[in-house]
């Protein structure tokens, strides 16, 4: 008798389960579903997934008077100025005085066929072949021909792509050194050198063309990503960052700047606090 009522028993879970099975199922899938949505709505987004935007800029930016004394007691601890050995030849003092009527990519590329562009600023020491690779750190460590060197070299953000520009192309180079790499383009934010109209042009050559910028915009800032943006998602977004670039600079350089425009953006360290930024659109664009 307690057999058959376990057999029973048995008999009508089964059939209770069977009714039951397929609303039980999508039960627990609806459940998972919630779940998922109010982690993604709840949850907060990794600070490193958004542009970091300095506020603070307008009270630590220096006075002109500070800006035109210069920075020359600004040195980084692990960087050292490359020696100069004229007898054995030093990319970074060779390129210097180097015209660009002379620069050969086919040569450059021999060295190093990561070279995408050769930059030069008027009336600063910065004259060099530009570089790009996967990523945004390598030549911060490595010289022109790759080899281990503290002082880095100039490189193009690894984002950018020179045969097809973004909306914002970023050039990054050491700015703790006297005479090489970008230690010299601290003397942007100098009123001697940004009222010389000469010096407002700046001149990107590649392969095949001669890129003309003229800048609008010059300035520094604590730490930040938001100036390194290379692309925009919206017209909106695209036109508030132009507005915070030009209402930045510490001249009114009387260029308009919209939509239109591709941009250049040269960055480096001004001293242990601020990065300087120099902001150029293009202009001229030349078949070499």
């Amino acid at each position: 008798m307690e057999e058959n009522k376990k057999k029973v028993n048995l008999a009508d879970l089964k059939k209770f389960i069977m009714k039951y099975k397929l609303p039980f199922i999508i039960g627990v899938v609806v459940l998972i579903a919630i779940i998922v949505i109010l982690l993604v709505v709840l949850l907060p987004k990794k600070e490193e997934d958004k542009p970091v935007v300095n506020t603070e800029q307008p009270q630590q930016q220096p006075t002109q008077e500070e800006y035109d004394q210069g920075t020359d007691d600004y040195f980084m601890d692990n960087v050292e100025e490359p020696e100069e050995t004229p007898s054995t030849g030093n990319d970074y003092y060779d390129f210097i005085n180097k015209p660009l009527s002379e620069v050969n990519f086919d040569e450059l590329k021999k060295v190093n066929k990561e070279t995408v562009a050769f930059l030069h600023v008027n009336n600063t020491n910065v004259n060099y072949p530009v570089v790009q690779t996967s990523d945004n750190d390598y030549y911060l460590t490595h010289a022109f021909n790759k080899s281990k060197n503290s002082a880095g070299w100039v490189f193009m953000d690894y984002r950018n792509d020179i045969d097809n520009l973004n909306a914002n192309t970023i050039i990054y180079g050491h700015g703790s050194l006297k005479t090489t790499m970008f230690g010299t383009l601290k003397n942007a934010v100098k009123s001697s050198w940004y009222t010389n109209n000469s010096n407002r042009t700046i001149t990107l050559l590649t392969s095949k063309y001669i890129l003309t910028w003229r800048i609008f915009s010059i300035y520094t800032v604590p730490y930040e990503t938001y100036y390194l943006i290379s692309d925009f998602g919206t017209d909106e977004s695209h036109q508030r960052f132009i507005n915070t670039m030009l209402s930045r600079s510490i001249y009114d350089f009387g260029e308009s700047v919209d939509l239109s425009d591709r941009l250049l953006t040269l960055s480096t360290c001004y001293n242990n606090q601020l990065r300087l930024v120099v902001q150029a659109k293009l202009v001229s664009k030349v078949a070499r």
